[in-house]
């Protein structure tokens, strides 16, 4: 028994030095902003930055929106998908992992193409437009994880049932929607969300190329011109994202385990 336990842990901890080790070396440099002292100069240095302030408040407004935007999409097209159909199930599983394919580079091109100063739609002439064709490209690189995160929601439950419940009682879709289907996907659907968050916070190739104040484009900015300040902007990165994945497995772990309810 004690040498069938050895050898899984032994690549545990292997693959937990892997990954730890560069991330404790990088925390530990971003504490040597002063010679032979650790201190948190580089932190306080980043956080009193006007532009990371700036940055990281345009990318927390756009994620809200990329947020909202994506469950209005998503929550419907993956609640009638299947209710009503379900052989397109598998042509929207391929859809929704088109964006794990096409760079994003290739995505804001065409973003670029269509909507320039020449076409038909000039969204890139306005910074409201330009904000609304990066929100949507966000929307669009997110879609593979919150539909995924809805999806599987939407399997715990009973669809049919509490859809049919719902008809008898009087309810139409809109309501069905907003008063049954989403109270009872909610923590799939903040999982999704959490997701969404750290994508569009990391993100740099769309918001540099629309050239708007993205927290992507900042980190990238500051890691070209300074030494410490990068290394303190990667582990603030890596505390945002692993806070929200974090926060979704609280929820997944501590989600009331109630009945479906109508």
């Amino acid at each position: 028994m004690k040498a069938s336990r050895f050898w899984p842990w032994l690549v545990f901890a292997l693959g937990a030095l892997y990954f730890l080790a560069p991330l404790i070396a990088t925390f530990i440099f971003s504490l040597r902003m002063r010679r032979d002292t650790l201190t948190f100069d580089a932190y306080i240095s980043v956080f009193s930055d006007a532009r990371f302030q700036a940055t990281f408040g345009y990318s927390l407004m756009v994620g809200v929106f990329t947020i909202i935007l994506g469950l209005l999409i998503v929550v419907p097209a993956a609640y009638f998908v299947r209710l009503r159909l379900p052989w397109l199930r598998p042509i929207m599983d391929f859809v929704t992992l088109l964006p794990l394919i096409i760079p994003p580079i290739v995505l804001v091109f065409g973003h670029i193409r269509l909507y320039n100063s020449s076409s038909w739609l000039p969204l890139t002439n306005s910074t409201l437009g330009t904000d609304l064709l990066l929100t949507c490209g966000y929307v669009v690189l997110a879609l593979p994880y919150m539909y995924r995160a809805v999806d599987t929601g939407l399997r715990t439950i009973d669809v049919q049932t509490l859809t049919e419940a719902a008809n008898i009682l009087g309810a139409g879709p809109i309501r069905i929607m907003a008063n049954v289907i989403f109270p009872n996907i909610i923590v799939a659907v903040i999982s999704g969300a959490f997701l969404t968050f750290a994508i569009v916070i990391g993100e740099f190739t769309m918001a540099s190329l629309l050239n708007r104040p993205a927290f992507g484009v900042y980190m990238q900015n500051v890691g070209a011109n300074r030494a410490f300040e990068p290394s303190a902007l990667a582990i603030i990165s890596f505390i945002i994202t692993w806070g929200a994945m974090g926060m979704i497995q609280l929820l997944a772990r501590f989600a009331p385990k109630t009945a479906p309810r109508i």
